[in-house]
């Protein structure tokens, strides 16, 4: 008479967990489609205008690609103990314990991971808008201001963004698995494309360069210093950004303790090959002057992507064109990853009863947060129609390696915690945190040197998630607890 109620039982949990069925190439993809956005092909300009200097450059490349590489590591040690739903929010869960955890899942909720949707979402639809002009409002509809924010303006561009992420959601809401080949698909053709790209910066010679409609600047200044070298980093830590995405699936990835450390290690290596190869390969064909007049340029309201302006005086129109649908797939695929993954984060939260329970719900037929899902589509498209993801991105950088100095701190703690766990688990040299942690430290510093309002603006916005802990944790628990007597009085009448 059990086994009919047992097996049902297993049938119900079934249905409302997530399902693991992701693979490690997956996992892998996972990595490289989170961090190869739009980065790459556009911050090459921005840290010419900063350093004046091709080798300084290419050398800051290879250390922010390092510093991540030794950042991914230390989350890999960590991720092969404690491989659950939500990743980074777990970890820090069980490191430091809910407040903490709860502050980092409210900034990624609140701007980090929202924002990170929008602005990518919008590079994808400015993309096409270079290769098709979109249409736009009249005159009458873009001039409309709601509190110092024009959301019609450059209206075609928006909405395209917004069905990007509506797609993106629905395609995600129906199964894990679907994000996931989507991911192995444009991830794969990407890096397929990028080594065409550096074969032909190598190969070719620039036949073209008439058409690029930016004349280099005269003179270049040197200004190699490590104030400057720090501030040229934030350019590339914005391209590596994401590789902490995959722990968010430790409930969807097969054998996640073993699997998660060698998509973080391996996804992590080749982007990071990838992106000194292809800007080196930028630098053979353009000189730096070029670069420092893209940067000028867009300072001024322009949209120059260096990437573009490389290949068009490689390859004339065709290669713009090439170079252009790159970037839409780039910038689609990061849109995936990070609509795919984000919303594990406020799915844990709301299963730790710190934030509201429908970001819980499991779609009984799906599998998936859909409720989540839908409500981290709804902030990014409000971001979208806002313009203003890309001043909260910047100003949140410097907190993002606030938790990524933390997680990578967290090593040590989860070695004293679980003394007594598997010891099979990965294991980092114990130098490799500790560099992390003091880069971290300096980069912070450095940042709250250079631009002290926007660091302490990023600061605020992330302690502004105290009073919700302070509601979900203590108010709203109390008055469950209140209401239990007078259920328990009325079941029992």
């Amino acid at each position: 008479m059990q086994y009919p109620l047992l097996l049902s039982s297993r049938m119900n949990t079934s249905k409302t967990t997530l399902k693991q069925t992701l693979g490690l190439f997956t996992a892998i993809m996972v990595v490289v489609s989170a961090m190869i956005g739009s980065g790459v092909f556009k911050k090459a300009a921005p840290m010419a205008a900063e350093l004046g200097n091709s080798t300084a450059i290419i050398l800051c490349w290879a250390v922010a690609g390092i510093i991540t590489l030794f950042g991914a590591l230390s989350n890999a040690e960590v991720g092969s103990h404690i491989a659950k739903p939500g990743g980074q929010y777990v970890y820090f869960k069980r490191m430091y314990g809910k407040p903490f955890a709860f502050l980092y899942g409210w900034a990624s909720f609140s701007v980090i991971q929202t924002a990170t949707s929008a602005s990518v979402a919008f590079v994808f639809a400015e993309s096409l808008n270079e290769l098709y002009v979109l249409p736009q409002l009249s005159e009458t509809w873009t001039s409309i201001s709601i509190a110092g924010i024009t959301p019609f303006e450059n209206f075609g561009v928006k909405l395209v963004a917004i069905l990007c992420i509506i797609l993106i959601t629905i395609i995600n809401t129906l199964g894990v698995e679907n994000g996931g080949m989507i991911g192995n698909l444009l991830a794969s053709t990407i890096l397929v494309s990028m080594a065409i790209l550096v074969f032909c910066g190598f190969f070719l010679e620039a036949k073209t360069p008439e058409l690029i409609s930016i004349k280099p600047v005269s003179t270049v200044t040197s200004n190699v210093s490590l104030s400057t070298f720090f501030t040229a980093m934030l350019a590339a830590f914005w391209a590596f950004e994401g590789w902490n995405t995959v722990g968010f699936l430790g409930g969807e990835i097969k054998n996640a303790k073993r699997f998660i450390p060698i998509a973080l290690g391996l996804g992590v290596l080749i982007v990071v090959a990838n992106y000194v190869l292809v800007n080196t390969a930028f630098l053979e064909v353009l000189n730096l002057n070029y670069f420092v007049a893209f940067h000028q340029a867009n300072e001024a309201g322009g949209n120059i992507i260096p990437a573009t302006e490389v290949m068009r005086a490689l390859l004339g129109k065709q290669g713009a064109i090439v170079i252009s649908i790159l970037i839409l797939l780039s910038t689609f695929n990061t849109s995936n990853n990070t609509i795919m993954t984000s919303p594990r984060i406020y799915y844990a939260m709301a299963k730790d009863k710190v934030w509201w329970n429908a970001f819980g719900k499991i779609h009984t037929k799906f599998r998936t947060p859909h409720i989540a899902l839908m409500f981290h589509a709804l902030i990014s498209i409000l971001f979208v129609l806002s313009s203003s993801f890309d001043m909260l991105t910047d100003m949140l950088i410097l907190v993002a390696f606030i938790f990524y100095g933390a997680g990578a701190w967290g090593v040590f703690v989860v070695r004293k915690k679980m003394i007594h766990s598997d010891t099979k688990t990965f294991r980092v040299p114990s130098f490799v945190p500790i560099v992390f942690v003091v880069f971290s430290m300096g980069l912070i510093a450095n940042s709250m040197w250079v631009n002290t309002i926007g660091s302490l603006t990023g600061i605020l916005i992330v302690l502004g998630g105290l009073p919700i802990y302070f509601y979900f944790n203590y108010l709203r628990k109390s008055k469950y607890k209140r209401r239990l007597p007078s259920q328990k009085n009325k079941s029992i009448s």
